[in-house]
């Protein structure tokens, strides 16, 4: 967290780009200004530079590991729980600091004007409030307490305290209720790689995200949480598939997604569909397991023996993710309708929400199957899935049917799917056999950073002796028992 300062210059230069003008003879103009200050700072290539990591964001393999929709292949480490320490210096360094700097030069009299160019100052203000809040809910989701109110502040705060992930959700939340109602009318804003700039999908996911959030706090502080979820359904989350927000990787190689990238690209092919999430699909007649799994060799659907080592199996012998989803140009799933039908199936059967939590468990089914099959998605196919026992909502059951069914509409969207295991208990999960982790536990959170406790350590000791030890197995706040 030290270099925060150093990698904003270098952050802000590279995404700018240094111009240059030609003096007369005699004239050194400019030559002792910093190249590192332009004075036209490019917001758009900010924010097209930081929307970047939302794909790796969503993509990340570790927690879909976790909650057992993939398993490694050949070196069944990760699925074994071998790694402790995770960085997000990265994100501090990189999109957060980005985000930043689009709201500040927006913001300030002597700059404003000229980011301007790039859509209204409202607009860009929204739009990076919104993607700062989804870097930083990504984040507090997966180590809990987080360097928040004194980060991103540079050479004026090397060493930032952590805040406990209750103020930094409570603060998301008043962020993104503040960003959605921010959009003016004015101009649309350019760099957009993620909803080009569409001010009404910009308020549906940031309404979508806060609608999640407070569903997180069912048992943490389910006051809160049934206030936030109202408010959020009042200003409009996502209302249809056509709202998903979903991040398009590229035709080239910078760019291109990384199961292509890993199957293809690199030849590797280190991780498949583990026989936890294929057993399941198969055990309920599940249709989208064609859209999530193609046939091994033997064209049978067969999962990877999950944290089973050593490898029992060969690429060929078991199920990839499916062609469709890992071409180089794939999407990617970011927030979706089914996911935001689920937690309103969930809160209407907390009682949070007026509605019929069976109609709403029925219609996030609906919304998962046409999202991942299209056309394929029939009504009869969907009605016959529906009436399956086990399937079929129970009111007895239905908590336990709605996670586990989230989990399904959740495949490979891995930190998500990971927050909601952690919080409801299912689908019910049993650790891998031969565990790498001290407990031999899945994962509940993941440690800092090594350089936490040598760079920062004042506030490290802090967090520790607050949120417990910096361990896989300290709960997050909302991760109650």
């Amino acid at each position: 967290m030290k270099k925060i300062s150093i990698y904003k210059t270098l952050a802000f230069a590279a995404v700018l780009g240094v111009s240059t003008t030609a003096c007369e003879p005699g004239d050194f103009g400019d030559m002792n200004v910093s190249p590192n200050s332009p004075s036209t700072p490019n917001t758009a290539g900010f924010l097209t530079g930081a929307l970047r990591n939302v794909g790796a964001m969503t993509t990340d393999i570790v927690p879909a590991l976790y909650t057992q929709q993939f398993g490694d292949i050949t070196y069944i480490e990760e699925s074994r729980y071998k790694t402790i320490n995770f960085s997000y210096n990265g994100f501090y360094t990189g999109p957060l600091i980005a985000y930043q700097n689009i709201i500040d030069l927006n913001t300030n009299p002597d700059t404003k004007a000229t980011a301007a160019a790039n859509g209204s100052n409202n607009n860009q203000i929204a739009i990076a409030r919104i993607a700062k809040a989804y870097t930083y809910l990504w984040i507090t989701d997966r180590w809990g307490d987080i360097p928040y109110s004194e980060a991103l502040k540079g050479k004026a705060d090397f060493s930032p305290a952590f805040d406990s992930q209750q103020a930094v959700y409570n603060d998301l939340f008043k962020e993104l209720k503040e960003a959605q109602a921010q959009f003016d009318g004015g101009k649309t804003v350019v760099g957009d790689i993620l909803l080009s700039g569409n001010a009404t999908r910009w308020k549906k996911f940031a309404n979508s995200l806060r609608l999640i959030m407070a569903l997180r706090l069912s048992k943490a502080d389910p006051t809160k949480g049934k206030a936030e979820f109202l408010a959020a359904m009042a200003d409009g989350p996502l209302t249809s598939n056509a709202d998903n927000v979903k991040y398009t990787y590229l035709s080239e190689a910078n760019n291109e997604h990384p199961l292509y990238n890993n199957y293809i690209t690199t030849n590797r092919k280190d991780y498949a569909v583990s026989d936890v999430f294929v057993n399941y699909l198969l055990k309920t007649n599940d249709p989208r397991i064609s859209a999530i799994a193609d046939r091994n060799i033997n064209l049978k659907y067969v999962g990877v023996p999950y944290g089973v080592f050593p490898a029992a199996s060969k690429a060929q012998d078991v199920s990839l993710a499916a062609t469709s989803m890992r071409q180089q140009n794939s999407s990617a799933n970011v927030l979706t309708y089914a996911q935001v039908l689920f937690s309103q199936a969930e809160a209407a059967k907390l009682g949070w929400i007026q509605g019929d939590a069976k109609a709403l468990y029925e219609a996030a089914i609906t919304a998962s199957m046409q999202q991942w099959l299209g056309a394929a998605a029939t009504s009869t196919a969907i009605a016959d899935f529906l009436k399956q026992d086990g399937i079929a909502y129970k009111d007895a059951t239905a908590l336990e049917q709605i996670a586990t069914q989230k989990w399904v509409a959740l495949f490979y969207q891995g930190n998500e799917a990971w927050a909601e295991w952690r919080r409801t208990g299912f689908p019910k999960l049993t650790p891998a056999s031969k565990p790498l982790n001290a407990s031999g536990q899945i994962p509940r959170r993941m440690a800092y950073v090594a350089t936490e406790g040598t760079l920062n350590k004042i506030n490290y000791d802090k967090v520790v002796s607050t949120q417990g030890a910096d361990t896989q197995d300290t709960r997050v706040w909302w991760d109650k028992k």
